[in-house]
């Protein structure tokens, strides 16, 4: 199971980039080996503000659909359109370009609190 250490990850499976003023956000590899294949997301409206563990996307898949909650506080400033229509590049790319969205982080002390890339894998080994 893949988790890159660049990334802090939620005890939901999201991920963002750590140290970014506006950081990517997607699911872990986990998530989406969980999830099989993907075939819907619905993104979130760029512009919004949203709290930490807000739900602000839903990824649907053959099996089921699964909320996507904001990892940290801050204002959703893009979404990566390009799932629209090719949303198996969650399962085929998950921490490229299989990213959901990008939040403009409004406390870096909230995306360091996450978990690195060794606890969330050893929560979910």
């Amino acid at each position: 199971m893949e988790a890159p250490e660049n990334l802090r990850y939620c005890d939901s499976h999201e991920w963002i980039e750590a140290g970014q003023e506006t950081a990517k956000v997607g699911i872990s590899d986990h998530a989406q080996t969980e999830l099989s294949d993907v075939v819907f997301v619905e993104l979130p409206a760029p512009g919004r503000v949203v709290a930490a563990k807000d739900p602000v996307a839903v990824v649907e898949s053959v099996k089921a659909a699964s909320d996507i909650y904001a990892p940290v506080a801050g204002e959703i400033v893009e979404v990566n359109t390009a799932l629209e229509s090719d949303p198996a590049m969650i399962n085929s790319d998950p921490y490229g370009q299989g990213w959901i969205f990008k939040i403009k982080v409004a406390d870096q002390a909230e995306t360091e609190a996450l978990k690195d890339s060794e606890a969330y894998l050893g929560g979910i080994g």
